[in-house]
């Protein structure tokens, strides 16, 4: 009989990512904060509870993937948080994207429950999750990366386990920076392009023939060139990211100097918009 598996946050990955467990079989139990976004997995065979705590105390396997630190805070540790129901010998792994110090605190509560925590946060986009052909980067013990593993692939094609407890956060927060910058650096020269009254779609073909290509370029630039920004991964996700990255710098005493401009942008259009955009709508930091 397949381990029974608990998943908390429903939202633009975490929905899918679902709904491959509960279609490969697994007995599932979810919780959202807004319970409608539950419907269809109900419909399809899970359990909803009523609490964080419900799930952990139903689950084997525990997942999480939520907005943010705070959130997952009070997921965990908040009333009716998961945390103290978590069971001896379970393991939880969780995909938000959140601090590695943070990591390494969730680590340490599993591992006096008598669990074991791996932090697993994700890359590729809702279309990803949607085909199970995540990315995972994984920081935690490697035995436990092992068991996991099968449940995991439902969700992914690639697990990278990079090291203790906090390796797959900062990794992950690293990435995105660079993410940040590109998507960033392309609107830069976009704007300066179509100044001149050259056509954008100049530049992208010829970036796509020059060491300037990139995946990155596939996905995101047809956003840009034609103003239409539906959340993949969206905007205010990664102008948190991006503030992730800078705090950890500061505590490692590294300068980052080319992501704390970045973010300025990011900030400027967040602010500026009442849509939940995609990130690569920083292109309106030029065009509104």
């Amino acid at each position: 009989m397949k381990p029974a598996i608990g998943f908390i946050g429903l939202g633009l990955m975490g929905r899918p990512m679902s709904t491959n467990l509960l279609k490969a079989g697994y007995p599932l139990t979810v919780w959202n904060r807004t319970a409608s976004r539950a419907d269809e997995l109900v419909a399809a065979g899970a359990k909803l509870a009523k609490s964080p705590q419900e799930v952990a105390a139903a689950s084997d396997y525990l997942f999480t993937i939520v907005s943010d630190p705070p959130a997952l805070e009070q997921v965990l540790w908040g009333p009716g948080g998961a945390m103290p129901a978590v069971k001896r010998g379970s393991i939880y792994v969780d995909s938000s994207t959140i601090s590695p110090g943070l990591a390494r605190k969730i680590a340490a509560a599993c591992a006096e429950r008598g669990a074991r925590f791996l932090d697993a946060p994700v890359t590729g986009g809702d279309w990803g999750a949607k085909k199970g052909e995540l990315v995972f980067m994984i920081g935690g013990d490697a035995a436990t990366l092992k068991e996991a593993e099968p449940i995991l692939s439902v969700m992914g094609k690639k697990l990278f386990h990079l090291g203790p407890n906090g390796a797959g956060q900062t990794i992950k927060l690293a990435m995105n920076l660079i993410l940040a910058l590109e998507v960033d650096a392309l609107a830069e020269a976009l704007a300066l392009t179509t100044r001149a009254g050259i056509q954008g779609e100049k530049l992208v073909e010829v970036l796509q023939s020059s060491m300037g290509r990139s995946g990155l370029l596939d996905v995101k630039a047809p956003n840009l060139l034609k103003g239409e920004y539906a959340p993949s991964f969206p905007l205010r996700l990664m102008h948190k990211d991006l503030g992730l990255a800078l705090d950890l710098a500061n505590q490692l005493g590294v300068a980052l100097p080319a992501t704390a401009a970045a973010r300025e942008t990011y900030n400027y259009v967040k602010g500026a918009t009442k849509e939940d955009l995609d990130y690569s709508a920083v292109m309106k930091f030029w065009t509104t």
